[in-house]
């Protein structure tokens, strides 16, 4: 929803991060937002304005699935895509001491970092 969103866009602003362009999904129900269809992602992507953009937020939900769609969204924009799932799991992996490496899940998870 555009409030959460808004409040998303700037909590990252005042961590630093210029925030170029978001969009809203607009889905009103979790149960709802873990529905939506992740091929569905790119898509939404490619109407943002990407330029001067160093990373794709993807998704901010845990609950929304977006993995299926990094990959694409990387090779499409040529940005590494992070959600809030993938920097849990780095975040998660790197507390437990293991290396935060899991394939096919974008730039932060590939081991380069």
């Amino acid at each position: 929803m555009k409030p959460l969103t808004e409040l998303v866009v700037d909590y990252i602003a005042s961590e630093g991060f210029d925030v170029v362009d978001h969009i809203a999904l607009e889905i009103p129900d979790n149960l709802d937002v873990a529905c939506h269809d992740p091929v569905r992602l790119p898509e939404i992507v490619s109407g943002l304005n990407l330029d001067d953009v160093d990373v794709i937020v993807l998704s901010a939900c845990v609950q929304m699935p977006s993995l299926p769609a990094i990959a694409k969204v990387e090779a499409l924009t040529g940005k590494p895509v992070v959600t809030a799932a993938v920097a849990t799991t780095y975040a998660m992996l790197k507390a437990l001491e293991l290396e935060p490496v899991v394939p096919g899940a974008g730039a932060l998870l590939s081991g380069a970092y």
